[in-house]
């Protein structure tokens, strides 16, 4: 009953969007040919009633029954028209309350009132902001159906990372570090056999995984199960656990969910064990190289943001470890780092997360990065020190929600230690 009503609601404030952004749409169409303003009007409306069946079908029939492709792209559309149309109307309710706002004073200062100001030349403000309004509003619209593109072009990004402690004999030792890899969402087996064997290509010592293998279920990977366990590299490829490898499974109680959630972990887990990988759950491995070694820690999901499952042990996976010369530690949520791996560990040289996504949306150009999920998250994407401890934040291998990519593209790291 709750999601009925929720889903109403949701219709409800979506057609009053696609009214008031009409409204705008009428006032920049006012010059135009008859004709011209009918297609245009035509266009528009057709859009608006294809998104609300999209949304009354979602809302009420048995959404998760149709196809995947079908069933992503739907929703992408109607949230990314919602968005659009809520950004539109940030400059229509500018224009609309500087109107009122020019009435009410017009009764003080009568100067204020349009029709003592004499004839006017130009765009009047008005038709600005209702273009400016609709330009941006239309231009997040087509970023978004453009992103579509981006989801399976894999970005290598390379990195060199020093350190005085380093053992001698891994200077020059290659990391492959992914993260994310939602397998629920892939529709394409062959452009994702492509990510693989491009991470395969560049003959890493190690591939480190941190986490999200799935998008809640063990069952999604069957399909890619022959792709993923072709990973290779010299040492093996070394996992840890995100909070989506733990479902979201409801109950009464939190134990109940928290007993449900490490079910469905132990599921996940032996889908890694399945595919030839080392999970490390809150426990370390030793990687030996010409005599010298260094110590990989992996934890459970752990993260400073309350809404997220928190079953990782450090103090377990590092006590063992605490002797070795340098250590890595795979860690899913990169609030962790601040939270406990740079106040209490300082010797852990090396954080490998995930986790954001970037978003998978935002700005990456020499000398500026933005996204909006840098006020949720200190640490988002890329490199970030602190002392002589360094944390590396992947994009994501997969994605999830939203099929796409704008500005922030699916990543593979390759890190060289020296």
């Amino acid at each position: 009953m709750r999601r009925l009503a929720g889903s109403w609601i949701f219709l409800l404030i979506f057609l009053l969007l696609d009214i008031y952004v009409f409204q705008a749409l009428k006032i920049v169409a006012v010059g135009w040919a008859p004709k011209t303003r009918m297609i245009v009007y035509g266009i528009y409306w057709g859009i608006s009633v294809v998104s609300l069946t999209l949304m009354l079908s979602i809302a009420f029939t048995n959404y998760e029954s149709w196809h995947k492709l079908l069933r992503t792209y739907a929703f992408a559309i109607v949230i990314g028209l919602f968005l659009a149309k809520i950004l539109a109307s940030v400059f229509f309710m500018a224009d609309d309350v500087r109107r009122v706002v020019q009435w009410a004073g017009s009764f003080i200062f009568p100067s204020w009132n349009p029709k003592n100001n004499g004839s006017t030349t130009g765009i009047t403000r008005s038709m600005f902001l209702s273009w400016a309004g609709l330009a941006i509003g239309g231009g997040l619209f087509s970023s978004l159906l453009y992103g579509f593109s981006n989801k399976y072009k894999y970005n290598l990004q390379k990195l060199s990372l020093s350190f005085s402690n380093l053992p001698s004999a891994f200077k020059g030792f290659k990391i492959i570090h992914i993260s994310d890899i939602h397998s629920g969402s892939f529709t394409d087996k062959e452009a994702v056999k492509k990510g693989i064997d491009k991470i395969n290509q560049q003959n890493a010592d190690v591939i480190l995984f941190t986490g999200d293998l799935v998008n809640n279920s063990a069952e999604e990977m069957k399909e890619y199960m022959d792709i993923f366990s072709g990973l290779k590299a010299k040492h093996g490829v070394f996992a840890t656990l995100g909070n989506h490898d733990y479902g979201f499974p409801s109950g009464e109680t939190k134990e109940e969910v928290r007993q449900k959630q490490l079910a469905n972990a132990e599921e996940v887990k032996a889908v890694h064990k399945q595919l030839g990988w080392k999970l490390l759950s809150n426990e370390h491995a030793m990687i030996e190289r010409d005599g010298e070694h260094i110590a990989l820690l992996g934890i459970d999901n752990t993260s400073a943001k309350a809404n997220f499952p928190s079953f990782g042990k450090l103090p377990e996976a590092h006590a063992p470890a605490k002797d070795s010369p340098f250590k890595i530690l795979m860690s899913h949520d990169p609030s962790h780092w601040n939270a406990e791996v740079t106040a209490d560990f300082k010797d852990i040289d090396l954080t490998l997360a995930g986790h954001t996504h970037g978003m998978q949306f935002g700005v990456e150009i020499p000398g500026f990065r933005w996204s909006p999920v840098k006020y949720v998250y200190k640490q988002w994407a890329g490199l970030y020190e602190q002392a002589n401890q360094k944390l590396y934040v992947n994009r994501g291998f997969g994605f999830i929600g939203y099929p796409g990519r704008v500005g922030i593209l699916p990543e593979i790291t390759l890190i060289e230690l020296t």
